[in-house]
């Protein structure tokens, strides 16, 4: 059976190829009363180099007000093809600079916002990381014992670290 040697660098490389091998993922916050998780599938951009997500929505929407009281959320990734998954933890912010709003736009938002980038209703979600939970059963990404926790990696400023 092969080993795998269990580095930050190769955690992040799968876990970067699992998000990149989904189109949606589940988006988690806390309700505004607090009492509730609230989650639902949205389409996110691949990460950026320094892990970054972005998620266009409605600044209508639930998850807006909901990030607006409580910015900890949760995004989680599913690969079936490789019974794997990406979980990772950290902030959010509601996002409207023009640059960022021309940098995601895609041709296909038009159906949800008609009036393209002039749009009010057309904001980002801006998450960012500070921890990332892995389990990938392709590529042996099961700590012991099997298959029971995920591999997780901590952020430390601009380093990733194996958490205990």
């Amino acid at each position: 059976m092969e080993t795998v040697v269990m580095t930050p660098e190769y955690l992040l490389e799968v876990a970067r190829e699992t998000i990149n091998a989904v189109k949606y993922c589940f988006l988690i916050t806390i309700s505004e009363s607090g009492k509730q998780a609230n989650a639902r599938v949205v389409e996110h951009h691949k990460p950026e180099k320094d892990w970054t997500i972005w998620i266009c929505t409605s600044s209508k929407s639930r998850k807006i007000r909901d990030i607006l009281h409580e910015n900890h959320i949760t995004i989680t990734f599913q690969d079936d093809s490789e019974y794997a998954y990406v979980t990772m933890l950290g902030l959010a912010s509601v996002e409207d600079d023009p640059k960022e709003k021309q940098r995601h736009w895609q041709d296909d938002l038009i159906a949800y916002f008609p009036q393209g980038l002039a749009s009010d209703d057309y904001i980002l979600i801006k998450f960012v990381p500070s921890r990332i939970e892995i389990m990938n059963f392709a590529r042996k990404i099961t700590p012991e014992p099997y298959g029971l926790r995920p591999a997780i990696l901590v952020r430390s400023g601009e380093n990733w670290a194996i958490a205990n």
